[in-house]
């Protein structure tokens, strides 16, 4: 029987690596110049603010594509926005309307005024922060859960508790295709390139649709539990996903082959961001701080220290700031209560 890549340790991986025939040369040389000067960056840059942005847990956080806006939607039922001024979050707006707890949003790929949220009340609803008013709410089969947007900007897909995939029309908010997949749908993207979909599944596989043939073209084997997670790096060179055995593994985007692993965190892994340059992979999971690495080495580059799990991080489109948001609780008045902070790493130290 094949063992999976992601079952074996980093170790087992590192032999088929780039160097794997000539291990005489690819003896790590200690830190690599990059890492070293966003260790520096990140010495002078280490403060975590929060902001406060919803009455309850924050599911999601995401950027607008020009890096101007953050999102955050809540189990509160709400949407916010916020204004990223100089070394904080200054909120514009809350966006109400949905029933149901607001699971997952995502930017319009090139327009950063748009956003879509997806709810558990059986729709999806698209804002436009201009007018500060949804332009449609588009009904769906079922609960939602997962919503990803496609990088023409064309359509939308949504996936829902019953493993329903509904791919949305953007512009007439129709539905152009419905999927019923008869594994559990965890995350769901398209490749940078638009023409494969991507879904990870509660079976640790991989699966690869064409697009908008819908066709399957692989299912990769990726991890030997419940792989939750999926990320593409903006440069589209690799794709990142995450599992409950709380490995990160890493995807060559052509060659669809695990080039490494990153392992340090302990609990499964609920959430992936690359930066804008593709260099640096956060991850996070219950365990009490996100992993910052490395993606050419693999090699710790920093953590974020947070007090409970995170359920979602994202970084800037254009700088090395990091949005995210945990399971917080008010400590303040009620220990039982959810503080549904928005949270930002890479502030400078004296801001």
């Amino acid at each position: 029987m094949a063992v999976p890549a992601a079952a074996m340790g980093p170790s087992a991986l590192g032999q088929s690596g780039p160097g794997a025939m000539a291990p005489w040369y690819s003896v790590s040389s200690g830190p690599s110049r990059y890492v070293l000067g966003m260790q520096e960056l990140f010495r002078g840059h280490s403060k975590t603010r929060e902001f406060p942005a919803h009455s309850a847990k924050v599911h999601s956080v995401a950027w607008s594509c020009d890096g101007r806006r953050l999102a955050s939607g809540s189990f509160d039922k709400t949407a916010s926005v916020f204004l990223l001024e100089k070394d904080r979050l200054v909120k514009e707006n809350n966006y109400r309307g949905h029933g149901d707890s607001v699971d997952q949003l995502c930017w319009h790929p090139s327009n950063p005024d748009l956003f879509v949220t997806a709810s558990g009340d059986k729709t999806i609803r698209i804002w436009d922060v201009r007018t500060t008013k949804c332009i449609a709410t588009v009904n769906t089969k079922g609960e939602n859960i997962n919503i990803c947007w496609s990088p023409d900007g064309q359509t939308i897909a949504v996936g829902n508790k019953d493993d329903v995939v509904t791919f949305i029309d953007a512009k007439t908010h129709r539905s152009k295709a419905e999927e019923q997949f008869k594994f559990e749908v965890n995350e769901i993207s398209w490749n940078n390139d638009n023409n494969m979909f991507f879904l990870t599944n509660g079976n640790g596989c991989i699966n690869i649709l064409s697009y908008p043939e819908l066709k399957p073209v692989q299912s990769i084997n990726a991890h030997p539990s419940n792989c939750i997670c999926i990320k593409f790096d903006p440069m589209g060179k690799y794709f990142a996903t995450g599992s409950a055995d709380a490995l990160v593994s890493l995807w060559d985007v052509d060659e669809l082959v695990c080039v490494r692993c990153f392992s340090r965190l302990d609990w499964p892994v609920r959430t992936l961001s690359f930066s804008h340059d593709g260099k640096m992979l956060a991850s996070a999971s219950e365990d009490h701080f996100i992993d910052i690495a490395e993606v050419e080495t693999g090699d710790k580059l920093w953590e974020v220290q947070c007090e409970s799990p995170t359920f979602t991080v994202a970084w800037h489109p254009k700088r090395p700031l990091l949005a995210f948001a945990c399971d917080d609780k008010d400590g303040k008045y009620d220990s039982s209560r959810e503080a549904g902070t928005v949270k930002l790493f890479g502030l400078p130290n004296d801001s």
